[in-house]
């Protein structure tokens, strides 16, 4: 069988019972023994190399295979020695996710195995942009995220940015990031952007969306924008992505690239995109924001993390609500109908959770809107049980602030001013959907 090696390209002929096939394509990586090949089509096929006859038409790096690549690569890395001086500095701080995933041809699945340097390989535009610095803070899928892993994140953007990055770009997995990004909002008062990026397609995939949403990541970690945002998507098309503000911005839909909304809030700003050339990207302010420089940097990174976010449901059996309070929890967060409703069996147990000492806070299913427990009885007789009203706060946001704020205080009635506060752009109030 021919000899080669991943990256080159190659031609591949397959006997079968209706005559020869042939395929064209590249080597991608693999640690299995099928042969994989990316098909111009940007599809990817797997054979059994014993079974077909191979032959190279191009070796990577211009026939010198990995030896030319990493010849390339140096020479990139010389230039970029000459530009050091005059370019950003941006850390690129890596969870895993999609945007830092790629097929294992093991298992055929996709899996986060990019380091920060692979990102930087795949999107060599980044070079051109700034002076990239990177650590591997976690290699998850974003549904491994914990309280405690966000406490680690923001002690390290806290040092990058101590230690002179003028931005800072997170890598994340797109499922939970907003709870990450509401978590970073709270804890690290920021003098630089913080922004958090993720595709829905891994970035060897043909409909990929991981390079153009790290660019505009990048331009807007560039900016005067000093808050924790989140960049991504904002259409179908490959032409800008959206600047949300990292309390008000959910996941809405399973796999399209345009699935990052901003709720009861429009979008900080947009970055209009153009593949073609880097320097033609542009911000376009949407929204007012906090400015670079404007804050002192402060890590503030005491969580609370016994909280729980409950939803509602008819037929739901109130004594759920004891269960959290056996099993240690110190908040609640309740996702009510409406306006902010529980059945009335729920009334007597949420007084009696609030009557321990344990502050329960209600949001809404709808998303949409602020809940008001004023209007109908059922709602007054809540207030009176002593729930403190989530206004126009997504629940995994106010599950979020929850557990920042009683890792500030405990004291009840501190914790339901602090909660009624708006402290970073999490409450905007009675809104209508656009």
């Amino acid at each position: 069988m021919t000899e080669f090696r991943e990256g080159d390209r190659i031609r591949v002929r397959k006997g079968t019972e209706r005559g020869e096939v042939v395929y064209e394509g590249q080597c991608p990586p693999t640690v299995s023994r099928t042969l994989v090949i990316k098909l111009d089509s940007g599809y990817n096929i797997g054979l059994t190399p014993e079974h077909v006859e191979i032959e190279v038409i191009s070796r990577l790096g211009s026939g010198k295979g990995k030896e030319g690549m990493d010849e390339v690569v140096e020479k990139k890395g010389e230039k970029g020695r000459v530009r050091e001086e005059r370019l950003p500095v941006l850390s690129i701080l890596s969870t895993g996710g999609t945007i830092a995933s790629k097929v294992d041809y093991r298992t055929g699945a996709v899996s986060p195995q990019f380091s920060t340097e692979d990102i930087l390989e795949a999107i060599p535009e980044l070079g051109n942009m700034a002076t990239i610095r990177g650590k591997v803070v976690y290699s998850i899928l974003s549904e491994n995220m914990r309280a405690a892993y966000w406490k680690k994140l923001a002690a390290e953007i806290y040092n990058e940015i101590k230690n002179g990055a003028e931005g800072i770009i997170v890598t994340h997995g797109t499922d939970t990031m907003g709870y990450t990004a509401a978590a970073l909002s709270f804890m690290v008062r920021t003098p630089v952007p913080i922004v958090l990026v993720g595709s829905q397609r891994s970035s060897d995939r043909p409909s990929s969306d991981a390079t153009m949403n790290a660019i505009c990541a990048a331009k807007v970690a560039t900016s005067d924008i000093a808050e924790v945002v989140v960049v991504m998507h904002g259409s179908t098309s490959d032409d800008f992505c959206f600047i949300h503000r990292g309390t008000k911005v959910r996941k809405m839909h399973t796999s399209a690239r345009d699935a990052f909304q901003s709720i009861n809030d429009v979008p900080l700003g947009k970055v209009y995109y153009d593949a073609s050339d880097i320097r033609a990207l542009r911000i376009e302010r949407c929204s007012t924001y906090k400015k670079r420089g404007q804050q002192e940097l402060e890590l503030r990174d005491t969580l609370e993390e016994r909280c729980a976010l409950i939803k509602f449901y008819p037929g739901a059996d109130p004594g759920m609500l004891e269960c959290f309070v056996e099993l240690g929890y110190r908040g609640i967060v309740l996702e009510g109908t409406g306006l902010g409703h529980v059945s009335a069996e729920w009334i007597p147990h949420v007084a009696s959770v609030v009557e321990q000492g344990i502050p329960v806070v209600m949001t809404s299913q709808c998303l949409y809107g602020t809940v008001c427990d004023r209007v109908y009885d059922t709602g007054r007789d809540l207030l009176h049980a002593g729930i403190i009203e989530g206004e126009d706060m997504l629940p995994e946001t106010a599950l979020v602030k929850l557990m920042w704020v009683l890792g500030q205080t405990t004291d009840m009635k501190e914790v339901r001013a602090l909660m009624h506060e708006n402290l970073m752009g999490e409450i905007k109030g009675r809104r209508v959907k656009e």
